[in-house]
């Protein structure tokens, strides 16, 4: 059985948005609470006075290896963001200002918090690379995948898994990388950082952009230059379910996975695509991401040694959001 590794901390709820912001920090607590009632996690709570009910049991499988990120050193940043923007991010944030004019608040703490975010996708890269664990997710705040290079946006500072990606090409010398993004928002970030990479397919399951946020991730999306062909985008019509989106999966997702044959796998894990979730309108049930999670992990262990890093993205019904982690997470067995 796989040792599955799971990254958070306790400050990545500092970068607090406000209580009425759908980036509120109780994401981060729904998760810890949610991993603890399913057993997965047997250190104590460190948020003790956060309760959800969230129907969760014991599973009666292995506990998680817990990993204790630090932040990241800036220079990986700047493996995919200019340094103009990591400054301008790091200024904003010492004013509380609002990046991309509208949905991207910020307070002193939020570029702490993010290098910590980047550092905890680097601990997982670098628990899977040693062996420590085969496969490892990071409940991280902000999430990443909106972030383009010269570009903060969609609640995103900075691009946490393309950072991830170009860390485990530089530091631990893997040649090439897929990126499974299962947000229902498209993953804008992510393509912009990777569309001209041969060395990178970036994959991406989500609400027809002309319904959702954030407008892009049209299925002629392949690509640019070198790097056509490495960018495939599935679009889904508002009211999509689980046959159509594993059917998806299975006919679209696999094969590309297995022709390209990865050395390393990268989730984007949203969990707003569900039918709970207030900010978009596919219809997945909890079912589901447990059912596409063990369909990747069997790409991984075809291709990549089993090894995969999952990073948190979206989802913003607390109780779907910590539901779906654990599925996720039992998926990965």
């Amino acid at each position: 059985m796989p040792k599955i590794g799971f990254c958070s901390d306790s400050r990545l709820v500092e970068h607090d948005t406000g209580p009425h912001h759908p980036e509120r920090p109780d994401r981060i607590r729904a998760i810890h609470q949610a991993v603890r009632d399913a057993g997965l996690v047997t250190s104590p709570n460190p948020f003790a006075d956060f309760h959800l009910d969230l129907g969760i049991t014991p599973l009666g499988m292995p506990p998680l290896v817990e990993l204790a990120p630090t932040p990241a050193d800036e220079k990986w940043l700047l493996t995919v963001h200019p340094e103009k923007l990591v400054k301008h991010v790091k200024h904003a944030c010492t004013l509380s200002s609002v990046l991309d004019q509208s949905d991207t608040p910020t307070e002193p703490r939020s570029f702490a918090t993010a290098l910590l975010a980047v550092g905890a996708a680097l601990t997982c890269c670098d628990a899977v690379m040693s062996g420590q664990v085969n496969r490892a997710f990071a409940a991280v705040r902000p999430p990443g995948h909106h972030a383009e290079p010269d570009r903060s946006m969609g609640f995103c500072l900075f691009s946490n898994i393309a950072i991830a990606a170009r860390y485990l090409q530089q530091a631990h010398g893997i040649g090439q990388i897929a990126i499974v993004d299962f947000d229902v928002h498209h993953g804008n970030g992510t393509q912009a950082v990777f569309e001209a990479d041969p060395t990178v397919l970036f994959i991406s399951l989500h609400q027809d952009p002309r319904t959702c946020y954030p407008g892009s991730g049209y299925d002629w999306e392949k690509g640019v230059g070198l790097g056509v062909g490495h960018t495939l985008n599935i679009p889904f019509d508002p009211g999509t379910g689980d046959s159509e989106y594993l059917a998806a999966m299975r006919s679209k997702v696999i094969p590309a996975l297995d022709a390209f044959k990865p050395e390393m796998l990268l989730i984007s894990a949203g969990f707003d695509a569900h039918r709970d979730d207030p900010l978009a309108q596919l219809q997945l049930s909890d079912d589901a991401y447990e059912t596409m999670t063990r369909m990747l992990a069997d790409v991984a262990d075809r291709h990549c040694q089993g090894r995969i890093v999952s990073l948190l993205e979206g989802g913003y019904n607390l109780r779907v959001l910590g539901r779906g982690v654990v599925r996720h997470l039992v998926g990965f067995h």
